[in-house]
């Protein structure tokens, strides 16, 4: 089967700046891709083309086989977006909720009561689809959200950050009814994160930074890729052990926190050694396998953090510009 997002040499500039730059990559049917980036790497601005809220400057891309600058309403029917923050209507019923989603997408009304229920059940909620959304808690919101943007039985699920600020069993429940809706569905899902623990829920991950694609493989190929070992010291003088490790073993340790890091291909057969050669008093030192975040800091030199504002804004937009003028216009 063709790839159902086919990305190619995707070029956008606001005036002086390029935003993404140069960028190709595709997704498969039924796959679960993770999409990460510092803040003004790009991810943002790639994810708001894909969604037809931006226009490519130059190169193309295709999602479900369209074109995304000019099948603008064909795209959209066939993408499902679930936003970083809170969009629901506190005041109206789960159903209700669901219900105004399915008009602004022309859903016939004899078919609307049907779907409704079914998404409903999907995530858990038809028990509760009258109760109003103020009672629901921040879990139960969050699957109401997955459900509404499944209600136009969309082949590409977007989620932006779709656990943020969960607590860890709810975030377990969400990842769950996910990974259903792919094995039972056929869904793709194409979703950001800042957990890197969350990370690991995809097949692939693409990491962009300076409007540049700089990675792109499984979650366990980024890992090995850092090879080896990683050994965290603490010593009295940290630059003093710094240099004495450059000066004998010729491997650079960089700063992490109050401590340094190393990247070792044999860290256990290392250790005893450090601790007998150095003259620099160490006071800890521990081993662990490469994490993605190793990978990321590795790639972006930055540490993930928290956006400073959601990178689906310019959905939301959207979203109100159809609610305006109709789903086919």
């Amino acid at each position: 089967m063709p790839p159902i997002i086919q990305v190619e040499h995707l070029t956008r500039r606001f005036g002086d700046l390029t935003a993404v730059d140069d960028v190709s990559f595709d997704v498969a049917q039924g796959e679960v891709y993770g999409f990460l980036g510092p803040n003004g790497a790009g991810k943002s601005t790639t994810i708001n083309i894909l969604c037809t809220l931006l226009r490519p400057s130059s190169g193309s891309a295709l999602v479900c086989g369209l074109d995304v600058a000019h099948s603008q309403n064909q795209v959209r029917q066939c993408i499902g977006l679930v936003f970083q923050d809170p969009s629901l209507d506190e005041r109206m019923s789960a159903y209700e909720n669901l219900e105004f989603h399915a008009m602004v997408y022309g859903i016939r009304r004899a078919e609307r009561r049907h779907r409704l229920e079914e998404v409903l059940r999907m995530v858990g909620l038809w028990e509760r689809h009258k109760d109003v959304v103020k009672r629901f808690s921040g879990g139960m919101r969050r699957r109401l959200e997955i459900a509404r943007g499944l209600v136009h039985h969309p082949r590409i699920l977007f989620l932006d950050e779709p656990t943020l600020g969960l607590d860890p069993q709810t975030r377990v429940r969400i990842w769950e009814h996910l990974h259903w809706l792919r094995r039972e569905q056929g869904m793709t899902l194409f979703f950001t994160t800042h957990y890197m623990d969350e990370a690991e829920h995809a097949d692939r991950i693409g990491v962009i930074d300076r409007g540049r694609l700089v990675a792109l493989d499984s979650p366990d190929a980024l890992k090995q890729s850092l090879g080896g070992d990683i050994i965290i010291l603490r010593a009295a003088d940290n630059a003093a052990a710094a240099r004495e490790i450059d000066q004998l073993y010729h491997l650079t340790a960089t700063r992490d926190g109050d401590s340094l890091s190393l990247e070792v291909s044999r860290g256990s057969e290392l250790i005893p050694t450090l601790i007998r050669s150095l003259e620099t008093t160490i006071h800890s030192i521990t081993l662990r396998r490469p994490t993605l975040d190793d990978v990321f800091l590795r790639l972006t030199g930055k540490e993930l953090r928290d956006e400073e504002a959601s990178g689906m804004e310019t959905m939301r937009a959207w979203a109100r510009t159809r609610i305006r003028r109709g789903v086919g216009h």
